[in-house]
């Protein structure tokens, strides 16, 4: 063996396992999210107690468990995977043995049974448009289906499940593809075989990149901050930028670095979150290794309208986001002022908030520094 083939065995070895260790993930990912169907579902139908909690079973079920992984949109998609896949069980009998070992025996008894009765026997005409079982959830992951589900039609859906394995999408190239139309596409084109290869080696997906989804990594116990990657400049930026505005005496009162917020079932994550004791408000803060483009703002006007909706507590005034560009341009700062049609308020709040040269200067030091 010589260097070059040491160095190749190593990494060739590498890659084959941690492509292995994320679909170990995966699957067991979505086995859970399958049993949890099933249970609701179990639940629904035959509980005794279903009746106290009607259509405010999830919810009541997230405050239960008090688990940042285990909420109501989960429990969601959870139940439309068991309604939309029965067939999955098949693979997962020994599974929920294990699990079922630690519950009383009469529970244990009536669960397994019902399961064995749900998904055997013959299969019927919509599961034979599903792809099978072990390769479904060995293949794709909970995002992937997740994003799958909403399609209603069986045919439809199996085609997604198809090109999604055959050509290894990530989840946002599958749900481009949704999207744009892919199916009805082929369906009006006289070759459909010559629109799927023109778009077959659109995005090459690796490991890193599959496994980096917040539902897994709650699932592994791990913090949502380890799925953020980002380049040395932005990460010194934001580093130093949380300290800068502390020091600037304006009322900044550091709240989140990294903070995930849900938006159409999809996470996302502001990067740094203060609440200003002078504005009793809350202050979102993005920034940009990049020039200023207008996506960017309407990005941090979504983070700023999702504040406005879902975290104002009483007396608290509306919040505000500044955005900030890494590259020189006509804007390197800029700010997000959501649904504040008052010209005196917001002249209030440009009183409080740090002079846009005072942050230019703050950047283009950074950039001199690191660079």
């Amino acid at each position: 063996m010589n260097f070059n083939q040491l160095s190749d065995i190593i990494g060739k070895t590498h890659l084959y396992l941690q492509n292995n260790a994320v679909k170990a993930i995966n699957r067991n990912l979505t086995v859970r999210n399958w049993l949890i169907g099933y249970y609701i579902v179990e639940f629904e139908q035959n509980g005794e107690d279903r009746a106290a909690y009607g259509e405010s079973l999830l919810k009541v079920l997230e405050k239960r468990m008090n688990d940042s992984g285990l909420n109501e949109t989960l429990f969601y998609w959870s139940r439309k995977f068991y309604i939309s896949y029965p067939s999955v069980g098949n693979l997962i009998s020994a599974t929920l043995s294990q699990i079922l070992k630690e519950l009383p025996g009469e529970i244990s008894a009536t669960v397994s049974q019902r399961l064995v009765i749900r998904t055997g026997g013959s299969i019927s005409e919509t599961d034979q448009y599903h792809t099978d079982p072990q390769k479904l959830i060995s293949a794709l992951s909970f995002s992937h289906i997740k994003e799958i589900l909403v399609i209603e039609d069986p045919l439809k859906r199996l085609f997604y499940e198809n090109e999604s394995i055959k050509c290894s999408w990530s989840v946002r190239e599958l749900r481009r593809q949704i999207n744009t139309q892919l199916y009805e596409r082929c369906g009006m084109s006289k070759s459909p075989e010559s629109v799927i290869e023109k778009i077959k080696n659109a995005e090459y997906i690796t490991a890193a990149d599959t496994v980096k989804q917040p539902f897994a990594f709650e699932f592994l116990g791990l913090k949502s901050s380890d799925t953020i990657d980002e380049k040395d400049l932005e990460q010194s930026l934001i580093n130093h930028l949380q300290n800068f505005l502390l020091e600037l005496g304006y009322g900044f009162c550091f709240e989140a670095r990294q903070k995930r917020i849900l938006i159409d079932d999809e996470y996302y994550f502001a990067d740094l979150v203060f609440y200003h004791r002078i504005l009793h408000c809350n202050v979102i803060i993005e920034l940009k290794n990049d020039e200023f483009r207008h996506e960017h703002l309407g990005q941090l006007n979504a983070y700023v309208s999702y504040y406005r909706e879902n975290e104002m507590n009483p007396g608290d005034n509306l919040p505000i986001g500044i955005l900030l560009c890494t590259r020189k341009g006509k804007k390197m700062v800029e700010y997000a002022i959501a649904g504040m049609d008052n010209k005196l308020f917001v002249s209030q709040y440009m009183l409080q908030l740090p002079d846009r040269k005072e942050l230019e200067r703050f950047i283009l030091k950074e950039k001199e520094r690191i660079e």
